[in-house]
């Protein structure tokens, strides 16, 4: 992990084996349940794999390819050129499973998360038309709408791990009110009221020189970071609140991964920003900056 100095919580990407340029562990992290990594692979290279005790999503970004497991063999057919051109295709490989993901476009990007998880789920292939399916929603209001496209959403046939895409417009809101995942609760009658939740935002943008800023402060402010995240970034959320601010003139994407005692979204609003709820006068036009019909065949 290459820490930025001016913030604990910002991780730049760096040259590792196989292509992998961002890898993000538990014990470099400091939390209990997350890994997430990324990398590229040039055409015909492979990347062999075993999940062990881990389930594992593995996200296109970029590129195509295919992938050989117990579970069978898929491919991602045309994929997608990059984050901003359509919508993605993905793999879910529960414990113990073997895998080869073969590159079968120029350039391959991907991101995957894991954490431990049930040997007994099934693997299964997500496609474009699958996130179509569950629904491109797009939340918020006025300048902090943002579209979310769910990759193992709430209520998957997993374990514990959650993967959505989120997209932002210039100079938008997102996260926005500030929420916080790190203290589960239930009520009385035992309903969840906020999970506890490792999570990393991973970042592209659609022009080189894009960022955003990324805060993550708890009440108390004993955490209170400031991120400026570029392409390829992490941002580690640990625990608190966790807003981001698209930089005007940058569409910002990011990839959530989150893992931990609930396969679940559940949060907490900052007391001190719920007003805005209900003041908003409508949803970005903008929006939604990615379809189903952009997805092209890539070379």
């Amino acid at each position: 992990m290459k820490i930025d100095p001016r913030c604990r919580l910002l991780v730049h990407p760096s040259d590792g084996p196989g292509g992998e340029y961002q890898r993000i562990t538990p014990q470099g992290a400091g939390w209990q349940h997350l890994h997430f990594g990324a990398r590229r692979l040039v055409r015909g290279s492979t990347w062999s794999h075993d999940t062990g005790e881990h389930e594992m999503c593995i996200v296109l970004l970029g590129g195509s390819f295919s992938i050989t497991s117990r579970w069978g063999t898929w491919n991602t057919g045309g994929g997608r050129e990059h984050v901003f051109a359509g919508l993605p295709h993905a793999a879910y490989l529960p414990p113990n499973t073997s895998f080869t993901l073969t590159a079968e476009s120029a350039v391959v990007d991907l991101g995957y998360g894991s954490t431990p998880g049930d040997p007994a789920r099934t693997g299964f292939f997500i496609t474009p038309d699958d996130v179509e399916r569950h629904g491109i929603e797009l939340r918020g209001g006025d300048n902090a709408s943002r579209q979310i496209n769910a990759i193992l959403p709430p209520g998957s046939p997993v374990h514990r791990l959650v993967c959505v895409e989120v997209y932002t417009p210039s100079g938008n809101w997102s996260s926005f009110p500030a929420h916080k995942h790190d203290n589960r609760r239930v009520d009385a009658r035992g309903k969840l009221l906020e999970a506890s939740l490792d999570e990393t935002y991973f970042y592209k943008f659609d022009k080189p020189q894009g960022f955003a800023l990324q805060r993550v402060y708890t009440g108390d402010r004993s955490l209170n970071e400031i991120a400026e995240p570029h392409t390829d970034d992490v941002v580690l959320v640990p625990r608190g609140y966790h807003p981001v601010v698209a930089g005007h003139g940058y569409d910002a994407y990011y990839l959530n991964c989150l893992a931990g005692s609930d396969q679940s979204l559940v949060n907490t609003d900052d007391p001190d920003h719920k007003w805005i709820y209900g003041t908003w006068k409508g949803m970005d036009p903008r929006l939604p900056l990615v379809t189903l019909a952009m997805n092209k065949k890539v070379p």
